[in-house]
């Protein structure tokens, strides 16, 4: 039986589990999908499974080979508990059924690698029985992947020891790897990381997003406009609002890429000001296919989310980022540190107001910006490179090791 099962394992095709929580927003899934993309293209052989909790998982298109399992959705509310979005459960509920979903589907697809998407333990603790049981079965290996920047390193801190996020990712996880350079930012630090640990950190390099086959952008030039998932960015598609109202000369052009989250009475008003402005501002709803749009613009206006950070500088925009800093200081701090490099250039509450003159001004100095391109450096963009070849040295170790 041993030697039959080590033959199983040495012939079958590669299977890559990724998982990402997705309470709030897009970035994770959008993560999740580029590296399965990149995973599957890199090995014709390999095959992805995403289980993910995002609403609007389905509305995305996947790759051959790569498909997703939809878990039971949450939202976070304004106080920071959580509650069931359709299913009239509890929330501990509706964890222990996300749990079974997940340990259920590990099962089955028995992967040789699972990727967890920041949480080292999963929403509320879920995914800690899928990683007991396939560490017991000893086959699988473990990946933690953060993103560059996770928080303000005390803020960190509490929130890890208030999770036992630590001591999970000592025990469980065989690689952690930092989709982004320590010399740009180390998301780690402040966090009681051991030695071997820290010895397990694999700097990826920020994930490049492939132009690919796209379709016709609408008419140029103009300005792309994007909230990421839009929860968040009401304040942000207000400003730009407010400028081009204020603005009868302000040009070029705005396309205005709302976002599946943002939501319908804010969307409504915005709508009713898109088409008082004549054309000047264009809009559009959920755009799965945004890099169409990205390819077309002359500037971007943004927030500062991983993905859209990792979209301008892979297709080379100049970009004006506007950070959330509640209820994290994340998107700041990759804001203020790729400003500092001359990638892009942040609209700060604090330093420039956020006024309608400022984004005017912001608006009119985006030609004069230099590209990202003047300022990237080497291994800045090698992430997808990087866990591919990760990916391949994994699989072989464990050819290796069941072939023993």
């Amino acid at each position: 039986m041993q030697g039959e099962s080590r033959t199983h394992q040495t012939v079958r095709a590669p299977r890559v589990m990724l998982y990402s929580h997705d309470t709030f927003g897009l970035g994770h899934l959008r993560r999740c999908r580029a590296l399965a993309a990149a995973i599957t293209s890199a090995d014709p052989s390999a095959s992805a499974l995403i289980l993910t909790g995002s609403p609007v998982a389905g509305r995305f298109t996947f790759p051959r080979r790569v498909d997703h399992v939809r878990l039971p959705g949450v939202t976070k509310r304004s106080d920071g508990s959580y509650v069931s979005q359709t299913m009239g459960m509890g929330i501990d509920d509706v964890t222990n059924l996300r749990s079974d979903l997940i340990c259920s589907a590990a099962k089955r697809y028995d992967p040789d690698i699972l990727i967890v998407d920041k949480e080292p333990t999963g929403f509320r603790g879920e995914l800690r029985p899928t990683l007991e049981m396939l560490q017991a079965k000893g086959r699988a290996r473990l990946v933690l992947g953060l993103r560059d920047v996770l928080d303000e390193p005390e803020v960190l801190a509490a929130e890890w020891a208030r999770k036992d996020a630590v001591t999970a990712t000592e025990r469980f996880y065989d690689e952690i790897w930092v989709y982004g350079l320590r010399s740009v930012y180390d998301p780690t630090a402040g966090l009681p990381l051991s030695q071997a640990a820290q010895a397990r950190m694999h700097w990826t390099g920020y994930l490049r997003r492939d132009l690919g086959p796209v379709g016709t952008p609408p008419k140029q030039p103009y300005v792309l406009i994007t909230p990421g998932g839009g929860g968040d960015g009401e304040a942000m598609v207000n400003l730009v609002m407010s400028a081009y109202e204020q603005d009868p000369d302000l040009s070029p052009r705005a396309v205005l890429v709302y976002g599946p989250f943002l939501s319908g009475d804010t969307r409504a008003e915005f709508e009713r000001r898109v088409a008082a402005l004549n054309g000047r501002v264009t809009a559009v709803g959920f755009e799965s296919q945004i890099e169409t749009l990205f390819a077309g613009a002359d500037g971007v206006i943004c927030m500062g989310g991983y993905n859209t950070f990792c979209e301008v500088l892979s297709f080379d925009k100049r970009a004006v980022i506007v950070p959330r800093t509640v209820p994290r200081l994340e998107q700041w701090i990759r804001a203020s540190r790729a400003e500092e490099l001359g990638l892009v250039r942040m609209l700060d509450e604090s330093r420039d107001g956020l006024t309608t003159e400022a984004m005017i001004r912001a608006i009119r100095n985006l030609p004069n910006q230099p590209l990202p391109s003047q300022a990237i450096g080497d291994g800045l963009l090698d992430g997808l490179d990087y866990v591919t070849r990760r990916v391949d040295a994994l699989l072989r170790g464990a050819k290796d090791q069941a072939a023993e």
